[in-house]
Formats: structure tokens, sequence, C-alpha cells
């Protein structure tokens, strides 16, 4: 299993991550065994004080099936939930029993069943962290993109930027009419917020808004095709100030993922992003897909 910035992987999986901290922005870059993925990350302060955002990369092998996840966790309120979901999401995820027969299922339970352990592991402090999570799950040619909050998922086909995630802002009128129902207020303070507090309507954490601040995902599944170009996840850092479009025509000119995801983050700087910002970029290698072994004794 390979994790961001790890230095060993076990089995003939995926290469080490080469990670290093450049001027502040902290960027690496990974690629698979067979060739047919590759992906790259950057993760920068910014002009915030604190470092909030996390992110987490993992391959393995389930079942002779290879499996691959990247996810962006943009903490609130401290970085504790943000660390949590970085140390213990994707561990528990491929735990779930039907990880590999339903994922779909098992993302939804995973993501609120992490959401109250961390609760549990937080209520003897009077710490009230949140975080989102925006996650890509790769198992075979099958992708599963969950959201929660903010953060965002969005991939290249055939050169047209399609979200694969919608945002959980508290004025989406879905998510007022199920914040309003469960008793909750959605107001102006800035921006429109969960009691006036929160500017995003899904979370983990948040324990003193978790009547109407749930943890469930909106799951939307794909299968790859030629098509499908690259992956880009990021935090909220960058999709305030760079359109879905601009991220993909910027990532496009980049065949080096990780120069990819530093220019989005470099470009979000520039463009005066206040947060945070970091991105993972995964891209597709269709050219390698039939030159794998066939036999992976071999391998």
């Amino acid at each position: 299993m390979v994790d961001s910035g790890a230095a060993v992987s076990q089995g003939p999986v995926a290469h080490k991550f080469l990670e290093k901290d450049d001027g502040g922005y902290v960027s690496g870059g990974w690629k698979s065994e067979d060739g047919k993925l590759s992906c790259g990350y950057s993760s920068f302060r910014g002009k915030r004080a604190t470092m909030e955002d996390c992110y987490d990369i993992k391959t393995s092998k389930i079942n002779g099936q290879t499996v691959c996840l990247f996810g962006i966790f943009d903490g609130h309120g401290g970085s504790r939930a943000a660390e949590y979901l970085k140390q213990h999401l994707f561990e528990k995820l491929m735990k779930h029993p039907q990880f590999m027969t339903d994922t779909k299922l098992a993302i939804s339970e995973t993501y609120q069943q992490t959401d109250a352990d961390f609760l549990d592991s937080e209520r003897d402090t009077y710490r009230d962290d949140g975080s989102t999570a925006s996650t890509a799950v790769l198992v075979g040619n099958h992708l599963y993109v969950a959201n929660v909050g903010d953060s965002r998922t969005i991939i290249s086909k055939a050169g047209k930027a399609i979200p694969l995630s919608e945002d959980h802002k508290p004025n989406r009128s879905d998510e007022r009419k199920r914040i309003e129902s469960a008793g909750g207020i959605v107001m102006w303070a800035g921006t429109w917020r969960v009691g006036g507090v929160l500017a995003m309507s899904r979370a983990f954490g948040n324990r003193m808004l978790k009547q109407y601040v749930v943890a469930e995902p909106e799951i939307q599944d794909q299968e790859i095709d030629e098509e499908f170009e690259f992956l880009v996840l990021a935090s909220d850092g960058l999709w305030d100030v760079v359109p879905n479009e601009d991220a993909v025509s910027l990532a496009r000119v980049e065949e080096d993922p990780e120069a990819a995801a530093r220019k989005l983050t470099e470009t979000a700087f520039t463009r005066g992003s206040a947060d945070n910002i970091t991105c993972i970029v995964v891209r597709f290698h269709h050219d390698k897909a039939d030159q794998l072994n066939p036999n992976p004794q071999a391998v």
C-alpha cells in the first residue's frame, strides 16, 4: 500500500512518492507499475496563518484487483477533522466487507461511520473542528467520486470539464430544504451559512450543527473510457478563483500531473485565493492499457 509521502510500496502496485517542499508548496508524484495511471499533487498554505487542508493517496491490491484512492480534506475550525480523515477514511473504507461488491454502499456507510468515530474521539474536547471530503476511488476501470462539503472533483473528457460533484452550499435549494426540514436555518452572514455560522451544508465533524450538517456523501460513478483524460480534485481555495473549464485548460498542457497540480495551485494563489490551496491531478494513460502482463506472477 502506498500513502502520500510514503517511501515504501508493498507489492508490485506502485512506485514511491517523491515529495518536495519548494517555497511553501509541497508537491509530489506517483506512477502505477503498469503505466496506466499517474498522479501528482500540490498543497500550499497560501495567505492563511495555518494549514488546514490534508490530502491522501493510496493504492492497493484487493482480491487481485488494483484499487486507487485519492482524497482532498479541507478542514475548518482547525485541522483535526481533516487530519483524522487522512489517517482513517480510506483505511476504514478498504476494510468494509462490501467494498469490492457494493462500492457505493461501502463509501456511504464508511463516510458516515468515520464521522461518528471522529465525533466520538473528540467528545472530551471543547473543539468543534469540521472538514470536507472529496474523494475518487478507482476499482479497475470503475470510478466512484464521493463528496461532502465544498471541495470538488472534475474530470476532463475529450477536453471538456465535467463536474463529478456538486458543492454542498447552504443556499442550494435541496440542501436548504433539508436543513430547514430538520429545524435549522440558513441565513446570510457575508455568505449563506447554516445557522449563520457554517458556509457549507455537509461536513465531517461540526458537532454543534450535526443535526443539520450531515456527512452523507453524494456519489457519482463512471466507467473510465478512452475519452477520460484526467481528474482534478481540489479544495475550494482553488475553485473559488479557478472555474472548472480553466482548471482543465491549465492542466491539459502539462503532461506531468505533478506539474499540472503545481500550476493549478500557483494560478489560484496568483488570482488572489485567500485560502489554503490543495490539488490532486490523476492522469489516465490509455495507450498503456493493452500492454499489461497477462501473467501477474511475472510482474
